[in-house]
């Protein structure tokens, strides 16, 4: 059942905006209100009050026009439509169809402070022009009928309504909690950054400052030729104002006030096995499989992301499966890249904590296997273990 072009263009003009689902919805109420209005209608006709006449086509009419008053403004006035009802309903049988969904749509659009008042108003109207127009059997049986699909209509509106708002703030968290997730891994690739960027400035900044020593050393010894110390102390001079640009332009990242030194060391693929033997001694069960036959040769950078990576993947295994055997394994196979594998079984029964931030570490490695070109892999494994494994390339 489609609602065709017309009613849409009609609400269009008359500010009344539907999706083509609530067309249908209105569609399906309006067909209940009118199925409702005509079975009211027929059992007024079957038994009849005393003195009262219908002239059923203009009670068919009338109805008719009370549907479409329904079928625009339901949703967004669904007071009005009410409150006319509750008074329009007297008019013609077949609209008393149409004033019980009008009331319908009131719970299912409005809360129970507007609902209960004239909900109540329009039951007492009822009962009261029961009692004047109608006998006593045909009052009491009127009484319960209308009772009873006022309450059966309200009820459901209500639920309707309480369902609605329920899945309203169901997709509302869900919405948070996604935003949430996003800021959180926005903030630690931020973070890792920053680190980075602090780590650049270290290793740079102990480059430069040990250009400009060469340099420097170079200007002032007496047996070179002046040309050569003229060189010499414009590389010395061009070291020193890089050293200072460095500073004001990444040195601003330190957290702390004062700074660090510029020159302290940054870790390498060597102290992967100090750090190891760091984490044994904090009671983890690490075993290290190192199969780099000359680390020293592995260039610096590569080997300071490397141990990140190891040391992230110790951390890992300690908050999420404490007391499980690590396996820590560094290999060179064919001397093209650098491999990273960190593997630990979770223990079975262990929940894995929901911590705020979870995962934010293996964003911040993505971002420094990514700065290398390499590739990073983690997940569960078949035996039900946890796997991180990086790949970082080594130049030819």
């Amino acid at each position: 059942m489609d609602p065709g072009p017309a009613l849409p263009r009609l609400a269009g003009r008359l500010g009344l905006p539907r999706s083509r689902r609530e067309w249908l919805g209105d569609l399906g109420v309006t067909a209940g209100a009118a199925a409702l209005g005509l079975l009211l209608l027929q059992g007024t006709l079957d038994d009849p009050t005393p003195g009262q006449r219908i002239v059923v086509p203009l009670d068919l009419s009338v109805g008719a026009a009370s549907l479409v008053f329904l079928l625009l403004f339901r949703r967004r006035f669904p007071v009005a439509v009410a409150v006319t009802m509750m008074f329009v309903q007297w008019t013609a049988t077949s609209t008393l169809g149409t004033a019980a969904v009008a009331m319908y749509s009131l719970a299912m659009l409005r809360p129970w402070r507007t609902l209960l008042p004239i909900a109540g108003a329009n039951m007492a109207l009822i009962v009261g022009l029961f009692w004047i127009t109608s006998p006593r059997d045909q009052f009491r049986e009127g009484t319960v009928i209308f009772g009873l699909i006022y309450a059966v209509l309200i009820t459901t509106g209500m639920l309707v309504r309480s369902r609605r708002q329920l899945i309203a703030s169901m997709e509302d968290r869900a919405r948070a909690a996604e935003e949430g997730q996003r800021l959180r891994v926005e903030e630690a690739r931020l973070l890792e950054r920053e680190r980075i960027a602090r780590e650049m400035h270290d290793v740079l900044a102990h480059r430069i400052s040990l250009l400009a020593v060469h340099a420097g050393a170079l200007e002032f010894r007496p047996d070179a030729p002046a040309d050569q110390r003229a060189a010499a102390g414009i590389i010395r001079q061009s070291a020193y104002e890089a050293m200072e640009d460095l500073r004001e332009v990444i040195g601003v990242l330190r957290g702390d006030p004062g700074g660090a030194e510029a020159d302290r060391p940054q870790p390498a693929l060597a102290d992967v096995p100090d750090l190891v033997r760091e984490s044994s001694a904090a009671g983890a069960r690490v075993v290290l499989d190192d199969r780099v036959p000359d680390p020293a040769k592995v260039p610096v950078r590569v080997g300071r992301h490397a141990y990140r990576i190891v040391q992230e993947g110790l951390t890992n295994a300690r908050k999420h499966a404490p007391g499980a055997r690590v396996r820590v394994t560094l290999d060179a196979p064919d001397g093209t890249a650098l491999t990273i594998e960190v593997v630990n079984p979770v223990p079975p029964g262990l929940p894995t904590p929901v911590l705020p931030g979870a995962g934010a570490g293996l964003v911040g490695l993505g971002e420094r296997v990514a700065l290398l070109g390499g590739t990073l892999e983690h997940g569960r494994t078949g035996d039900g273990g946890f796997r991180l494994h990086a790949r970082l390339p080594l130049p030819g």
